[in-house]
């Protein structure tokens, strides 16, 4: 594997938060345009992909869903190829024929993005289980969201990875939407770590808006997966900002809830607290907008000059 971004200080972690913002504001924009693809974004959550991913090592594989922009661009994925895909060109990780929902990226470790709801759960335990027998190293890191904790494969998925004691990283980001419905009209609880519990798993919920808290209770919890080789679920207790699926002008949304939570952004979270003990200033946050700027830019020029598939490709990379 190559190109596997493990950098984990508070600085690193921002400018990737940012970038990960960014980019997803730029294909939001392009599709407002009608130059791109609806695609759903994880505005908001940007400190729960980072945080999880930086903790991973190289051998281990990702399993993700409809938001994986950040968990994609955390683990070192090129901006320009992604949106390559997401535009339907052949310079794209998949050469331009999975969109922006399907995308896999082998060299990375991510076996792929899946946008049925729980369809990453139903293969993480097959993933576990063949690195299991085949003897290699390394953990499953699979990420959902509140919405397919609700469904029947989340449970089936967690019991059969207790009974087999699997390497299993499950990552609930509990972003507190399942589409258009709230969280508490689906759920009698507030958190999903609880439900872990009834099948042996050990759980964490944490602050999914604070990136460093984030990112010590995956290493702890990827920590504990190594030593004992059995299952853990960790809960990012977070919020998405934008709607559902661009475009979504976010009508169903209680305005003060928004409000509220927009107020705990990630990002300004994290830059905050970098500024006030000395981490970073003012200058080298504007350095860093403005490379995340210039990378975006350049990504978007990369895409927009890379051909379409050829008619050739139309039935090669399918199974039948």
């Amino acid at each position: 594997m190559t190109a596997i971004n493990s950098e984990t200080d508070p600085v690193s972690m921002l400018e990737c938060m940012m970038l990960i913002r960014a980019y997803e504001e730029q294909m939001a924009a392009l599709q407002a345009a009608g130059s791109a693809a609806g695609t759903c974004t994880s505005v908001g959550q940007e400190a729960s992909a980072v945080g999880v991913v930086r903790a991973l090592g190289n051998a281990d594989r990702i399993l993700t869903n409809h938001r994986s922009a950040g968990h994609l661009l955390a683990r070192g994925a090129d901006p320009g190829r992604l949106m390559a895909e997401v535009m339907g060109r052949s310079d794209g990780y998949c050469k331009g024929k999975s969109g922006s929902l399907h995308i896999s990226a082998r060299e990375l470790g991510v076996v792929l993005t899946s946008t049925i709801v729980g369809g990453e759960l139903a293969l993480a335990t097959g993933v576990a289980l063949s690195m299991q027998m085949l003897g290699e190293d390394g953990i499953v890191a699979c990420f959902f969201g509140d919405g397919a904790a609700c469904e029947g494969i989340f449970h089936e998925s967690l019991n059969l990875a207790s009974v087999w004691r699997l390497p299993v990283l499950y990552v609930c980001e509990n972003n507190q939407w399942q589409a258009f419905v709230h969280r508490k009209e689906t759920m009698a609880g507030d958190h999903v770590s609880e439900w872990a519990r009834g099948y042996g798993i050990a759980a964490r919920t944490v602050d999914g808006n604070d990136a460093e808290a984030v990112r010590i209770a995956a290493s702890e919890a990827v920590a504990t997966i190594r030593r004992t080789g059995e299952p853990f679920l960790l809960e990012t207790y977070t919020y998405r900002l934008r709607g559902h699926f661009e475009p979504d002008d976010q009508s169903y949304v209680d305005r003060d809830e928004l409000a509220a939570w927009r107020l705990r952004d990630p990002l300004a979270t994290l830059r905050r607290r970098l500024i006030a003990n000395g981490g970073v200033d003012a200058r080298e946050l504007d350095r860093m907008e403005h490379r995340v700027k210039e990378t975006i830019a350049s990504a978007l020029a990369f895409a927009q000059a890379s051909p379409y598939p050829a008619l050739s490709e139309l039935t090669t990379d399918v199974y039948a």
